[in-house]
């Protein structure tokens, strides 16, 4: 009969680091097929969803939530605050949103994660991705991207945490994309 239990061993301490040195080394992209040019498409948790072909763009000025997606998360529109400014999308084409919603957002890996809250547009309008993350929200994160890895990193408070892009959605998101332009682009034609 067991009366007691001690730990014997190690126990390793996770020490904290306020101010880490954010890098990339060749070894990062070793998984990937180059050369490439393939956008930088993640998966993190917005909300209590693992929300996955999350394109990161460091040109946007704004963070996107696609209505499909959001309708996914089973999130009332009465969460939706109105907004009635529009942001011009890919192509050049107007976009009005129908409104704006804060989420927490959790990037990386445990114990190298962040969470914070993350404003998005959420705009119906047809795209292969479910959300994208535009410079506010990497600014807020503190995060670095390397296109030519395929990765996001970041400081936390244990270290520098890490996001590796996936190639092959990229790819897939791109082609669905193209086909959604030639959608349009012959509809206008048929016009």
């Amino acid at each position: 009969m067991v009366e007691n239990i001690q730990l014997t061993g190690l126990v390793l301490k996770i020490v904290r680091i306020d101010n880490p040195v954010i890098g990339f080394l060749e070894e990062d992209a070793r998984h990937l097929h180059h050369s490439h040019n393939d956008a930088l498409v993640v998966s993190i948790q917005i909300g209590d969803y693992n929300t996955h072909r999350v394109l990161v763009d460091n040109g946007s000025f704004v963070g996107t939530l696609y209505y499909s997606a959001f309708q996914q998360m089973r999130i009332g529109r009465e969460q939706l605050i109105p907004t009635n400014v529009p942001f011009v999308g890919f192509g050049g084409t107007r976009v009005y949103p129908l409104g704006t919603v804060t989420l927490f957002v959790t990037i990386g890996d445990y114990p190298q994660q962040i969470t914070r809250d993350v404003a998005f547009l959420v705009v119906d309008y047809s795209s292969a991705y479910n959300a994208i993350l535009g410079c506010p929200t990497l600014n807020l994160w503190k995060a670095v991207t390397s296109t030519y890895h395929l990765m996001m990193k970041f400081s936390t408070k244990y270290r520098v945490g890490e996001v590796r892009g996936d190639q092959v959605v990229a790819r897939k998101c791109y082609i669905a994309m193209l086909e959604m332009d030639n959608h349009f682009s012959t509809t206008c034609i048929e016009e």
